[in-house]
Order: structure tokens, then C-alpha cells, then sequence
């Protein structure tokens, strides 16, 4: 259990400390785990350099943390508590689910007590953040509510029409209404915000910021545009646009054979295909002064799209194929078109077709409150392998799972001390993580971290 720990750096959904000081911070901790996608909280660590250093009187602490949580926090949130022993040392390891909240800090109130988690940081969540969290709270989604700024009159059905007859699909009223494109409200009938963001004659009146943006840079920065556009359109058009952006600027070679050929893209056509369908469904369109951006470098294409992963869910649950949607209305129209295939499968889509491809696996983070998927270009080839002793020493942790600085040495064949360098350089490079009680603990062990595969 705590080797899982350790081979994860902190982040959205794990913290270490090393006891209950600043008691603020904890609290503020626990409660954007609550709010977030849950979270697990280690006491007797320490944070910078994971030192295990233990919690004194762990069972009277554990009575403390349960006590300061209740008297603090609202709604009441009951976490799971255990006492961990590691050698002659105790842990105390605090496991908050997530939960439907919004959970604050009774202190700052329920306007500014409500903390979300944003990589490894707690950040105060804004109207826009809570309102969110109130929505899944009564099972609701921003683009399902009625937009009664404007009646049907604002929505192109004609347009709409068009796209459903290309599935051989008439877009009846009653199926308008099953859709979620009208939606009734105090006893009439109005478009959906969905509605509007997908076919509103005047969208960018109620969402000027619902565009994508599109730029190729010059070189593996943002320093030098070559080209840009900004592609305001109804939303099942906007991703070919966008494709036939990428396309102009992107390079696309032909391998003739005897009888047929086939065309070799620089990036492969599906994986761009399911990223930007993935941010025109999952984009949160609440968030004001936030596009979709795609930015062509030298070296890979990034697609970034407004919001963070839907609350509750992580990076490495996405990856495993569970989806959780953030709009219904903008899903159900592109899975009828026929644009998406089956819920929760683009990512994993997206790193088949560059494995097949023999690419670089694709990169996906939560940078702020946006989601960003990074491909990188034929150009690149696979990360090159380290030296030749850094390749023995991963594949003898693949399959032992620790190593000390002596085994290591024996395995190397060199002198403790030569040994200990490399160990630590390899901490350094994030390729290791290392478990002791000091950085003189004779004990010490060295684990692979999570995601190094070889």
C-alpha cells in the first residue's frame, strides 16, 4: 500500500504531510477532494522530499482529525481513517470520497469556503465552479437548462434538418423534444442552451466564446504564428473545419505499392478526429473567456478545451474508458449523427491509433481548470531508452518492485557510492521514487514511479 503511494507524485487526487499543521490547509484539502473526484491524504510524510517521519500518537490524532473534520466542515464529511505501520513508524492515511456537495469550510461560509482540487493545488471555486458542482448535486447539465433570452426562432432547424437528413433522420418536433433541444419551462416551450450552442443562428451573442481557435505555430513554441483562424460555426461543422485546418498544415507522404496506394498522415487521422470531437462535447461552456484552442507545433498538435475532467472523474479513470458526460444535449445530438461511436471509448481510440501508428502514447492533463490531449507528429520518434545499466535496473523493478542502493550496486556490478549517484539521479529525472526516513536511512529503497513503461 504505501509503495502504490509513492510511486505517484502528489497531485488531484493525492497530498502528503507530514502532521495537522496548518491546520487550514488540511481542512481546505479535504474538502476540494470532497468537491473534486475524491482524495487520499497521508500524515508522517513529508511533502518536498517524502520522507517518512511518522505522526506521534497516531490513535489520539486519528480521534483529532475525526473531531476537527466535523466541527469544520459542511456538509458533514465522513472520511475513511487508518492507521498504517511502516517499519517502526506510523502513518495516518485519510481517504475522502467524492461526494455530492458543495463541501466548505464553515469558517468562510458556503460562498467562499467551496475549494476544488486543480493538480496538486486547492484552489477557491468561483460561482461558475459551483455552480457546477450544484448541478450534478440534482442531476442536471448546463446545456439541458432552457435558454429563455431567446425563442425557437433563434435556433436553426433548416440547418439542423440537413444534418440529421444525411442519416436518412427527420428531425421531427417530438424528436426536437427528445433530443433536449426544447426544453418546457414555466409552461412554454424554449431552445436549450445545447440547442443554441449547437445550432443558434445568433451564438455568439449568448456564447461568444463557444468558437474554436485555431493557430500554426512556427517551431515547438508560441512564439511565431504561420497561420491562424477562428471557426465560428454550427457545432457538428466546426470539427471538419478544424480538421481541414490541421490537414493544410500537416504533412501527408504516399507509399505506392505494386497495386494500391496508401496515403501516411503526419498525425493519424482518427486520433486528431476523437480529440476534437472529444472538446466540442466535453467543453464546459459555463466558463466565460475560454475557447477551444488548437495549436500545430514543429513536433505534436495540442487540443485544448474549456474545463477541467467532469467532477468525479480522473485522468487515469478517463484512460481506462469510464465517461462521464458534461453535456447532454451537445452528446446525444453527435452520437445520433453518428459522429461518436460509444461513450467513454474516444480516448482509448486515440492512443490505439498512434500505437498502430508508432507514435508517442498521446498526453492527457488538466492544466488549470482546462483539459488539454497532446499528439505528437510523426517526426518524434518514441522516447529513446537511457543508458544501458538505467534499462537493467527498470526491468529488474518490473519484475522485483524495490531495489537498495547495495542491490542495485551488486546488480550493476560498480561501488555503492557510484550506485547511490545514479539512484539519485534517476529520483531526479522522475524515473524512480525513493521510500525511507531520511536521506541517510541505510534502508532506503528505490521503487519505479507510476507510468514508466518500457
Amino acid at each position: 500500500m504505501i509503495k502504490n503511494l509513492f510511486e505517484r507524485n502528489e497531485g488531484k487526487t493525492l497530498e502528503f504531510k507530514e502532521n495537522l499543521k496548518p491546520l487550514p490547509n488540511i481542512l481546505r484539502t479535504a474538502v476540494a477532494f470532497a468537491n473534486t473526484a475524491g482524495g487520499t491524504l497521508v500524515l508522517g510524510v513529508r511533502d518536498k522530499t517524502k520522507e517518512i517521519i511518522g505522526v506521534k500518537n497516531a490513535l489520539d490524532e486519528e480521534e483529532r482529525i475525526a473531531s476537527i473534520f466535523s466541527d469544520n466542515i459542511s456538509p458533514t464529511l465522513v472520511p475513511e481513517i487508518r492507521i498504517v505501520t511502516w517499519r517502526d513508524r506510523e502513518l495516518i492515511m485519510i481517504n475522502i470520497p467524492h461526494l455530492i456537495g458543495p463541501f466548505y469550510i464553515k469558517s468562510e461560509g458556503p460562498e467562499k469556503g467551496v475549494y476544488v482540487r486543480l493538480g496538486s493545488t486547492n484552489r477557491r471555486a468561483g460561482t461558475e465552479l459551483i455552480a457546477g458542482i450544484q448541478r450534478l448535486a440534482v442531476n442536471t447539465f448546463f446545456d439541458e437548462q432552457p435558454c429563455t433570452e431567446v425563442n425557437s426562432e433563434a435556433v436553426d432547424f433548416r440547418a439542423a434538418s440537413e444534418y440529421f437528413s444525411r442519416i436518412s433522420r427527420k428531425l421531427t418536433m417530438s424528436a426536437r423534444r427528445s433530443l433536449g433541444l426544447i426544453v418546457t419551462h414555466s409552461g412554454r416551450e424554449f431552445p436549450s442552451r445545447g440547442a443554441i450552442l449547437l445550432f443558434g443562428k445568433e451564438r455568439r451573442a449568448i456564447f461568444p466564446d463557444a468558437v474554436i481557435r485555431c493557430a500554426r505555430f512556427s517551431g515547438q513554441t508560441t512564439g511565431r504564428f504561420i497561420d491562424q483562424t477562428e471557426i465560428d460555426e454550427y457545432l457538428p461543422g466546426a470539427v471538419e473545419s478544424a480538421i481541414a485546418f490541421i490537414e493544410r498544415h500537416t504533412y501527408r507522404e504516399a507509399d505506392i505499392g505494386r497495386v494500391y496506394r496508401k496515403d501516411i498522415y503526419e498525425y493519424p487521422p482518427s486520433a486528431i478526429r476523437e480529440a476534437l470531437i472529444n472538446a466540442v462535447v466535453h467543453s464546459d461552456y459555463s466558463i466565460g473567456g475560454m475557447n477551444i484552442k488548437v495549436a500545430i507545433f514543429d513536433d505534436r498538435i495540442e487540443i485544448t478545451s474549456p474545463g477541467m475532467l467532469p467532477f468525479g472523474m480522473t485522468i487515469e479513470a478517463a484512460v481506462s474508458g469510464v465517461s462521464r458526460l458534461r453535456n447532454r444535449v451537445i452528446g446525444r445530438v453527435f452520437r445520433e449523427l453518428g459522429l461518436i461511436e460509444q461513450w467513454g471509448s474516444g480516448i482509448g481510440r486515440m492512443i490505439a491509433a498512434c500505437q498502430d501508428a508508432g507514435l508517442q502514447p498521446p498526453i492527457f492533463e488538466e492544466i488549470g481548470t482546462s483539459f488539454r490531449v497532446t499528439i505528437y507528429s510523426r517526426r518524434i520518434t518514441k522516447t529513446k531508452r537511457g543508458p544501458q545499466w538505467q534499462d537493467r535496473l527498470i526491468q529488474y523493478l518490473q519484475e522485483n518492485t524495490e531495489i537498495s542502493t547495495s542491490s542495485a550496486a551488486r546488480l550493476w556490478q560498480v561501488s555503492d557510492r557510484t550506485a547511490r549517484t545514479r539512484l539519485r539521479q534517476l529520483v531526479l529525472k522522475g524515473v524512480l521514487a525513493e521510500i525511507g526516513t531520511s536521506p541517510r536511512d541505510p534502508r532506503r529503497v528505490y521503487i519505479l514511479k507510476e507510468g514508466i513503461v518500457y
